[in-house]
């Protein structure tokens, strides 16, 4: 009897015996079996090259056009450059032109005043200072280019109506640089009062009233420029638009000519301390404070001194301010005046002036 296992056996003996027999007889034979393999060479499409040709022709016309851009560029850099440095020369060569008649104006007016003995500077103002002393009287001259309407201004005495101090006590109250008395006044019961107009920070401290006798009003305006004379109505004022202002007697120069000195101002006194303020054609401010002994009229200067002065310097508009004890001139936190009365007087009104 024949076992599953023993079928199996023949059924897989009989199913590989032909193939075995095969392999037997063509290795006996020496036959060798292969395969052969038609071989089809590789043929990439015919407009390959001429598509890269031109990417590179591309390629090489994009380089020399970034070659001549990079040029360009460094060429119109360069231009600019040049343009920029032509622009800022001519700037400069105009700036300096249009300085020019300035420079030659200030070189004239300083000459006759002489060398100053102290100059401040600052981005705000010029101040220099000199000594002034044509042999009758001796005194000070200080000449002001206010760069900023802000550099200078009217204070009143303690700030308040009817208080007085010293020009110094207002200076180093204020922080100024420098400062001189300014306007007339009158006292009432103890108290020390500006006459008649009189204008801080834009406004009238008791109203305006009209100029009469040989009163006149000087201060500046908004823009920072100096600004005086008689005025009969409020609004003639207004239209000068003032910041700030007082008033004083008499007018000595008006657009560069000597005005007529009322006779009761030509000698009483004849000779005395006196302040005075004005302006030249670029409308650079002039000061001048003379020392005098007292106020009986045998020291200091007159009047008519001052206006021949003023008017020998090409000063254009020329005022008279307080004078006697009144006059003060401070520096740099120093008096440089000589006060007649041994001390500085206080005044209800001061000009000041900032760095």
């Amino acid at each position: 009897m024949i076992t599953p296992i023993k079928r199996i056996n023949r059924f897989f003996l009989l199913a590989t015996g032909p193939l075995i027999g095969l392999l037997i007889a063509m290795f006996v034979s020496g036959s060798a079996l292969s395969w052969q393999e038609e071989k089809v060479p590789f043929a990439p499409a015919s407009d390959i090259p001429r598509v890269t040709g031109e990417i590179g022709k591309k390629l090489d016309e994009a380089e020399s056009a970034a070659r001549l851009t990079a040029s360009s560029l460094k060429k119109t850099a360069e231009l600019y450059r040049k343009t920029t440095s032509t622009m800022s020369s001519i700037v400069n060569t105009t700036q300096t032109s249009a300085k020019r008649p300035e420079q030659i104006y200030n070189r004239r007016i300083t000459l006759k005043l002489g060398t100053p003995f102290q100059t401040i500077q600052s981005d705000k103002i010029r101040i220099e200072l000199y000594k002034v002393n044509p042999g009758t009287y001796k005194g000070y001259a200080m000449k002001v280019k206010l760069k900023s309407p802000d550099a200078m201004k009217m204070t009143l005495g303690k700030d308040i109506l009817g208080g007085a101090e010293t020009t110094l006590k207002a200076v180093q109250r204020h922080g100024a640089v420098a400062g001189i008395n300014a306007g007339g006044f009158a006292d009432s019961q103890g108290k020390r009062y500006p006459l008649s107009t009189t204008v801080v920070e834009g406004k009238y401290v008791t109203g305006f009233e009209p100029s009469y006798k040989d009163l006149f009003f000087v201060g500046l305006n908004r823009s920072g420029k100096l600004i005086g004379g008689k005025f009969r109505n409020k609004a003639d004022l207004d239209r000068l638009q003032p910041s700030f202002g007082a008033s004083f007697v008499p007018m000595l120069l008006n657009n560069g000519v000597k005005t007529t000195i009322p006779s009761k101002w030509l000698t009483s006194p004849l000779r005395a301390p006196r302040t005075v303020i004005g302006n030249y054609k670029d409308d650079q401010l002039i000061i001048l404070v003379i020392d005098g002994r007292d106020e009986n009229g045998s020291s200091g200067a007159t009047l008519t001194e001052l206006q021949n002065k003023l008017l020998n310097m090409g000063v254009q508009d020329a005022y008279n301010l307080d004078g006697g004890g009144s006059s003060s001139l401070v520096v740099n936190g120093k008096v440089i005046n000589h006060p007649s009365d041994g001390q500085l007087r206080p005044v209800p009104t001061h000009f000041l002036f900032f760095k």
